[in-house]
């Protein structure tokens, strides 16, 4: 895809992975719209990118999705990419998880990982189609070939979102619509809490690579160790799974 020219709409793009690319973007000289839950949080976003256009929104709220799109659609009609970044990983195991009481708490990781980008991409894809040129990159991860066992509802939702972005990619072949998977590693963001991925990939190493995926026109952009996960054979993944589960395992239990 065409890295200029753009007008970028990016959820979750407050910290993290969707700031990075935020930046980068702007950089390549593309117009570009965040989202995010905390408007203090997008106050700083806006202050270290000045131009940086930010919205409080709550996607796991369905209104507030559609108020976005007519917000976005009638603001800046010349919206052509979306970018599902926005996401949350819970780690627990299930003997230990008190789901008869506090069934919220892991519903809005479905929601925020897998409900909110399939609606926004229904929302945005025939809006999207009647431009000459767009794209939909959804953030999935590494964890959606090879699940991580403590962090179990993540790693189903990211493999539902590659699913769907397969899906959708066939969908919209005959379109403008480019459909992009980016599927990072572990990343040295404050995903899941503070300190969790220190021993992840430098986010602006990974910003990069990203970046150079989508210059050369890539379908699916992997980084890392996230690039071999992506082709492996399902014995692989079984072996892969296990290995991580009983490095990690302790930290749950």
């Amino acid at each position: 895809m065409k890295l200029s020219g753009n007008t970028i709409l990016i959820t979750g793009g407050s910290t993290g992975i969707g700031l990075a690319f935020a930046g980068r973007f702007m950089k390549a000289g593309s117009t570009v719209i965040v989202t995010g839950r905390r408007e203090h949080v997008l106050q700083n976003a806006q202050e270290r990118y000045p131009g940086l256009i930010t919205r409080v929104s709550d996607l796991d709220v369905e209104s507030e999705r559609a108020a976005l799109f007519d917000w976005v659609t009638a603001n800046y009609p010349e919206v052509n990419v979306l970018v599902n970044n926005a996401g949350i990983q819970q780690r627990f195991h299930v003997l230990k998880a008190d789901v008869k009481n506090n069934w919220r708490y892991f519903n809005q990781e479905i929601t925020t990982n897998m409900e909110a980008p399939f609606h926004l991409s229904m929302l945005f894809a025939p809006y999207f189609a009647a431009k000459e040129d767009a794209a939909i990159i959804n953030v999935t991860s590494g964890l959606a070939f090879t699940p991580l066992a403590i962090a179990p509802i993540y790693s189903a939702t990211k493999a539902a979102l590659h699913s769907f972005t397969m899906s959708l990619r066939h969908q919209l072949a005959d379109t403008s619509v480019a459909v992009i998977e980016v599927a990072p590693p572990a990343v040295n963001t404050d995903l899941g809490g503070a300190g969790l991925h220190t021993h992840g990939e430098p986010l602006d190493a990974f910003a990069d690579g990203i970046f150079e995926g989508l210059v050369e026109g890539k379908s699916e952009i992997g980084y890392g160790t996230s690039v071999n996960r992506l082709r492996m054979s399902r014995d692989e993944v079984d072996e892969h799974t296990a290995n991580m589960y009983q490095a990690l395992r302790n930290t749950i239990e």
